[in-house]
This record gives C-alpha cells, sequence and structure tokens, in this order.
C-alpha cells in the first residue's frame, strides 16, 4: 500500500531536482529568476540562494538588480545564517541607499551582530558591534518606527556587557587575589554608575581591601588599612540602609583596630 506513496513523493522530488538543475545550467535569465523567486516563496532558501548568486552577477546594472540582492541577503537572514546575512545585508545598503528596501536591511544587518551576540561567558565582539550597528541605524534614521527596538535591544545587550564585567571581577575575588579584585571591582563601577550590583560590586571592594590589609607585609600595612577604613566609608555613606551594612561594621571595627596597634614611621 506504500509503495504508489513513496512512489509520488521520489517523481516529485526528483522533479524538484530537475527544475532546480535546469534552472542553474539555463541562460535564460527570466527563466532562471523566475525559478528562484518559486523557491524564495517557498522558502527553499538552500535552492533560492544559488540561483540568485548568478543573478547578482548577470542582473548587475539593470533594473532588476536591486530586487535580486536584497531577496538574496534575506534569504541569508531567514536562512538564520547570521554572519553571512549581516555582510550581505550591510552591501545592500552600500549598493542601493536610497532604496525603499535599504532601512530595513540596515536594521536586520545590525539584528544579526546582536543573534550572533554569545553568552556573557564568552567573548563579546558580536554584542560590542551589535550596540554599534544599532546606534548607527539609528542615527541614519533617526524617524524610525523601529527606535524603540533598538533600544531594547541595547538594552539587552549592554546588561550582558554589565554581568560580563562584573563576573570577571569577581573571578579575581574567587580566585582570592584580593589587590586585583579590589582594581577590578572600582573599574567596575567606574564602567558601570548606575548598575544594580553597584552595592555589592563596593562591599566586595571593602572585603578585598581588608583582606589584603590585614595580611599585608609591613611595610605596606598601614596605608593598606586606612585605603580599606576609606572603602568601607565610601559604602556606608552610599548604602546607609544596606542589609550589608553590619558586615561591614564589623570589618571596619578589625581595620580600625589593627591600624589603632600600628605607630607611624618616624624618619631616622
Amino acid at each position: 500500500m506504500m509503495r504508489p506513496l513513496v512512489l509520488f513523493f521520489t517523481v516529485v522530488l526528483l522533479s524538484a531536482c530537475s527544475d532546480f538543475n535546469r534552472a542553474l545550467k539555463s541562460t535564460d535569465l527570466d527563466y532562471k529568476w523566475k525559478v528562484a523567486q518559486e523557491y524564495y516563496d517557498k522558502e527553499s532558501w538552500d535552492r533560492a540562494i544559488p540561483l540568485m548568486e548568478e543573478l547578482i552577477v548577470l542582473t548587475r546594472g539593470t533594473q532588476r538588480s536591486q530586487e535580486v540582492n536584497y531577496k538574496h541577503a534575506k534569504a541569508h537572514f531567514n536562512m538564520k545564517d547570521y554572519t553571512l546575512a549581516a555582510y550581505y545585508l550591510a552591501n545592500f545598503v552600500r549598493t542601493f541607499p536610497t532604496s525603499p528596501f535599504a532601512e530595513e536591511c540596515s536594521f536586520l544587518s545590525a539584528y544579526c551582530y546582536f543573534k550572533n551576540s554569545p553568552n556573557f561567558e564568552l567573548d563579546q565582539a558580536d554584542t560590542r558591534s551589535a550596540i554599534d550597528q544599532m546606534q548607527l541605524f539609528m542615527v541614519r534614521y533617526p524617524a524610525t518606527a523601529l527606535k524603540d527596538s533598538c533600544n531594547t535591544l541595547i538594552d539587552r545587550m549592554r546588561n550582558k556587557l554589565e554581568v560580563k564585567s562584573f563576573e570577571s571581577a569577581m573571578q579575581y575575588y574567587h580566585m582570592r587575589n584580593f589587590q586585583a579584585s579590589s582594581v577590578a571591582f572600582r573599574s567596575f563601577n567606574r564602567e558601570w554608575p548606575n548598575s544594580r550590583f553597584r552595592e555589592e560590586a563596593m562591599m566586595l571592594i571593602l572585603r578585598s581591601d581588608h583582606e589584603m590589609a590585614v595580611n599585608s607585609i609591613e611595610s605596606k600595612k598601614r596605608e593598606r588599612l586606612q585605603e580599606a577604613i576609606r572603602s568601607y566609608r565610601n559604602f556606608a555613606d552610599a548604602f546607609p540602609q544596606s542589609p550589608l551594612l553590619g558586615e561591614a561594621e564589623r570589618l571596619n571595627l578589625v581595620l580600625s583596630a589593627e591600624l589603632e596597634n600600628e605607630t607611624p614611621r618616624t624618619a631616622p
């Protein structure tokens, strides 16, 4: 009972392959374009793309060139090949800057970088490129209806960079490299002054400075104790209602007691 059905699908498949190969070998530009559009409309991107790659060359300088390049770029985007799609979409904008498709392609090119943006643990080059491209898009098209979408995507990517920066500093703390941890969290607070992690980062600066100070070599101990006490005051001033304030005050008591035991160095 299944053999006629299998035979039917085999015939359909061979026919489709035949159409594709015939169009690929054809020198009839109209026929090649007709078949390419049929595959495009059927979302057979892997068939549409090779035909359109030939048509890009064959239609260069003609009225059809714009549509061919547009659909070729969109086919890569629809295939989720975001690296190639970003290139072809951007190239379309450079080649046809006044096209009615230019704004869409400019946005989609930036969006490809967003789609390629990896988890925060990995290298964030594509994330930074996506932010740059989104901002460039809004400069090019200040009246775009996509402004809110761009800002939402930029916020999501900045959040990823913020988490990346915080977690990178946290790694130093977990490795008990307290000097590097203190520097990294201070750098984090300068880069992200309104971060939701700011309170935690300032507390981690205090903890790191406390560890460095109480375990310091004698020649640097007094200076490090004073620096750690400043870190306590900065935290207490910034977050007077913090649930971490009790811990901060206990650390400060230890630091102050250690400092009292330190006699100022006098010149010989």
